[in-house]
């Protein structure tokens, strides 16, 4: 009788030896094909890579006034598998380090989940950023650490003690980086903020190898093939930045002691020509190994010195915002220049509802209405749109608004070069009616008339509402580098922007702005615009935030007013009436910046204002 019980036994052994063999064979196919791990263990017996790191490219103001370059710096290096008889104590003295600092470098060097690709055959970061000092100490006691060496660098140096928020700074990099990246290795550099973050590709250049033969025992004997193998580095590139030093040391001194930010742009480029936030902090401090520490101390510090207000900062705009108003409110022929002329009874007025206002004439159309920064015009005006038969609906008619304040750069980010640039907020339709569950009109929302209730803008939304009246019409995305060695920017920085503005409407915004500084309309807010700059055609336009505590001081403003060369926004938290803070400040940025240094005078006003205080230490107002 048949066995078969045998006979299936003997289907399964063969089914299990086919499997082993194609084990093998895909094991083998991956060692000898798809990995090279035994090949680099293998060449890395007889050869040593090290890599040659390229300069960081250097940063100059537009003027060519170099900002941030490059000074030697050393690492501390090791192959794992070489470092065979180690005197830890007599090591750790050498580099002034503890044991317990030298366990932990050497656990986190072999972890693969911080260093992810480690191998004990190729070279690891031990020490970063050595001072020449230092390095010269390690050096005479080289010998006794083999598997050690000394790997040169570059650290970044400023010029100034200025721009920290928009130059940024570089750091070792993370483990996520160095998975998004295979250029980068543990221990790299990379631009963590500003600038050296945004432009990284461009700064840090390409690595370069030496390729050295070693002998049986791993010492080495030369280059290999004399060199040919080799391949040098190839520095970053250089920025040019729009910024302006001069400009921005003089906004850091005015905004010194208080919160708050000043952005200037160029209206024909939309270059950067300062970004000024306050409270700031002393680039230096992130360089070298205390980097960390310092970063750590500044987060903790409650005024926020690492918050870049100027792009990241969203504020009320306050009654800035009428220009923009006035503009939508002109394209849609809700009112004309010369009429109507609206009522302003210290404020608007309607049933129960007010919103105050301070003394001027009334009624009044819009030049004056703009000149003395009237409350009530624009609620008329507002009302008016919001219930105006031919959109139907106060849901329609928001949507053209809101159509039109996004035009003009607001409620989204504008696309600066810049990290961290935020969106602010322009309210929509759907906005208003989750929240008053779709029964509103324009006097629910008659606040935003003004700048106020759920508008929310950046300061450097504020400066290119600036520049996009002073173009009449159009604006190019705010950016802070001018130019990049051998490459050309990005099309996004020399595009124009139309709004949704026809430029016959800007010409009658911008006669209300000069108003405001020649004060031929009684109560025009500008007035110390002229003060300041009595030889030159400024334009402006105050804003008085309202707060839970103090008022915000903000001005917005353009010079000269034909040819524009810069366009303004001052931000200054808690301090009160636009024409207190915003408006002087504003006036003495922009006399430094068109003749290049400030009148006897004005330095007199510029110290007495850097020497207010609105904010100082762990004080409030």
């Amino acid at each position: 009788m048949k066995d078969y019980t045998f006979e299936k036994r003997k289907y399964v052994i063969g089914l299990v030896a086919i499997v082993m063999v194609l084990v093998y064979i895909v094991r083998l196919f991956y060692l000898q094909v798809m990995t090279d791990d035994y090949k680099r263990n293998a060449d890395s017996n007889a050869f040593l890579y090290k890599t040659q790191y390229p300069s960081r490219g250097a940063i100059y103001d537009r003027n060519g006034k170099l900002l941030v370059f490059n000074q030697p710096a050393y690492d501390i290096t090791f192959v794992p598998r070489e470092v065979t008889e180690l005197d830890t104590l007599d090591f750790c003295r050498s580099l002034n380090i503890t044991r317990a600092q030298f366990d932990k470098r050497m656990a986190d060097v072999k972890d693969r989940r911080m260093n992810p690709g480690y191998s004990s055959y190729t070279q690891q970061t031990f020490m970063t950023q050595l001072s020449a000092e230092e390095c010269g100490v390690f050096q005479e006691m080289l010998f006794k650490f083999p598997g050690f060496s000394i790997q040169r660098r570059t650290i970044r140096q400023y010029t100034y003690d200025a721009a920290a928020h928009a130059l940024g700074d570089i750091g070792e990099v993370s483990k996520k980086e160095v998975e998004a990246d295979d250029y980068y290795v543990g221990g790299d550099y990379i631009g963590k903020q500003g600038i050296e973050k945004s432009y990284e590709r461009y700064l840090r250049g390409e690595k370069g190898v030496e390729v050295l033969l070693r002998d049986a025992r791993g010492r080495i004997q030369g280059h290999y093939m004399d060199g040919q193998a080799d391949r040098a580095s190839v520095p970053g590139k250089n920025l040019t930045l729009g910024l302006d030093i001069d400009l921005q040391l003089l906004g850091e001194r005015l905004l010194q002691h208080k919160i708050g930010a000043i952005v200037a742009i160029e209206p024909e480029t939309g270059e950067i020509l300062c970004m000024v936030s306050s409270p700031s902090y002393d680039p230096h401090l992130m360089i070298g190994r205390q980097r960390g520490k310092n970063h750590q101390a500044l987060q903790m510090d409650n005024r926020k010195p690492l918050l870049n207000r100027a792009i990241m900062g969203t504020y009320p705009p306050g009654s800035t915002f009428k220009t923009a108003q006035a503009l939508t409110f002109l394209q849609e022929e809700i009112i004309h220049p010369d009429y109507p002329t609206f009522p302003c009874a210290h404020g608007f007025n309607y049933g129960n509802l007010h919103v105050g206002c301070h003394g001027h004439a009334s009624p009044l159309p819009l030049l004056p209405a703009i000149a003395t920064s009237c409350n009530g015009y624009f609620c008329w005006g507002l009302f008016r749109m919001f219930g105006d038969k031919k959109y139907g609906s106060p849901q329609n008619a928001i949507t053209v608004w809101k159509d039109h304040m996004v035009s003009q750069g607001f409620g989204y980010r504008l696309g600066t070069d810049l990290p961290g640039e935020q969106r602010g907020l322009i309210p929509n339709a759907q906005f208003y009616d989750k929240a008053y569950r779709g029964s509103w009109s324009g006097l629910t929302v008659i606040s935003i008339a003004i700048g106020q209730g759920e508008i929310l803008a950046t300061p450097l939304q504020i400066a290119n509402l600036g520049a996009t009246i002073a173009n009449r019409g159009y604006f190019i995305t705010p950016h802070i580098v001018k130019e990049i060695q051998d490459n050309e920017l990005d099309s996004l920085y020399r595009t124009p922007r139309y709004t949704t503005i026809e430029r016959q409407y800007y010409e009658q915004v911008v006669a209300g702005m000069r108003s405001s500084v020649t004060g031929s309309y009684a109560g025009g807010t500008c007035r110390m615009v002229g003060t300041i700059l009595p030889d030159v055609e400024a334009c402006g336009k105050t804003g008085t935030a309202q707060n839970r505590g103090k008022d915000h001081s903000v001005f917005m403003g353009f010079a000269p007013m034909d040819h524009p060369k810069i366009a303004i926004a001052v931000y200054v938290e808690n301090g009160g009436f636009g024409a207190v803070y915003g408006v002087p400040i504003g006036a003495l940025m922009m006399d430094q910046y068109l003749h290049g240094k400030l009148s006897p005078e004005n330095e007199l006003r510029a110290q007495e204002f850097s020497e207010r205080v609105i904010y100082y230490g762990d004080e409030e107002r």
